[in-house]
């Protein structure tokens, strides 16, 4: 009886947790539809008294929030696909293959974890600035093709890949390549799918390295777009919901669809040595 109710409070606590968690966002989400000037009424309204989609339609017509959608996703995308290839090869090569210096390397670079991101953007700005790449979309990609966590996260999963599995294919004839591509890939498939949904998450959500390596409106994120749209309608709160919604939105269906392998890989990346 006293498991019983120790697990209804849990259960009771969970969805307490889930509904704060999720009440800003419905909020967000009714704010987008309200009239203009309803969101900032007094009370305030929870639920729009005229349901209207002109916010929307302000933004893809008036604003060009369109374009701005485009680039993210393009941006994302890249650096996401990229990601998966470099990492997941780097990562392989740390955890089964054997050469000079593996793990002094592999050391140097989880003491990288510790240094802060900020402190990087100045010498890499000044990088990018002297091989012309800033205002472009590779200003943006380049940094983002490989990461230090993603390394580790694949290291960590590949260390489960049974030896005697690499060494048949081996023994089969098989080169390394096709060892990666045809045995690894699959096999790490859950903390892929992890890795892909922190990076285009990151990329996605990312706000401030956009803002200092692109100047060309044209170029501009939607985060940074968004931003720029606060300058101009400060006042307009639907607006802005509205634009907050269309940012949220992709993210979220993205990992509703790939939550299954998503938790399987954050289970996975526990694996010791």
């Amino acid at each position: 009886m006293r498991r019983q109710g120790s697990s209804v409070l849990v259960h009771a606590l969970l969805v307490l947790g889930a509904a704060i968690t999720l009440s800003p966002l419905l909020w967000m989400l009714s704010a987008s539809f309200m009239p203009t000037g309803e969101a900032t009424a007094v009370p305030p309204r929870l639920l729009p008294s005229a349901f209207t989609l002109e916010h929307y339609r302000a933004l893809f017509t008036r604003l060009d929030l369109a374009r701005e959608l485009a680039n993210s996703t393009l941006v994302a995308t890249t650096v996401t696909l990229i990601s998966l290839l470099l990492n997941s090869m780097a990562g392989y090569a740390f955890a089964k293959l054997r050469f000079p210096g593996r793990d002094r390397i592999f050391g140097v670079l989880l003491a990288a974890l510790v240094v802060p991101a900020q402190v990087a953007m100045l010498p890499l700005f000044l990088l990018l600035k002297a091989i012309h790449l800033v205002n472009t979309y590779w200003a943006v990609i380049v940094p983002g093709m490989t990461s230090v966590f993603g390394i580790f996260l694949v290291r960590q999963y590949a260390q489960s890949i049974p030896e005697s599995l690499l060494d048949a294919a081996r023994v089969d004839g098989a080169g390394e390549l096709r060892i990666y591509w045809s045995l690894v890939l699959p096999f790490c498939r859950p903390v892929l799918v992890t890795l892909a949904l922190f990076t285009f998450l990151g990329t996605w959500n990312d706000f401030l390295w956009p803002l200092i390596v692109l100047s060309d409106d044209r170029l501009y994120t939607l985060p940074v777009g968004l931003a720029n749209l606060l300058g101009e309608h400060a006042q307009d709160t639907e607006l802005m919901m509205a634009g907050a919604v269309l940012t949220v939105l992709p993210v979220v269906a993205l990992f509703v669809v790939l939550q299954r392998y998503y938790i399987a890989g954050i289970m996975a990346g526990a694996v010791k040595e």
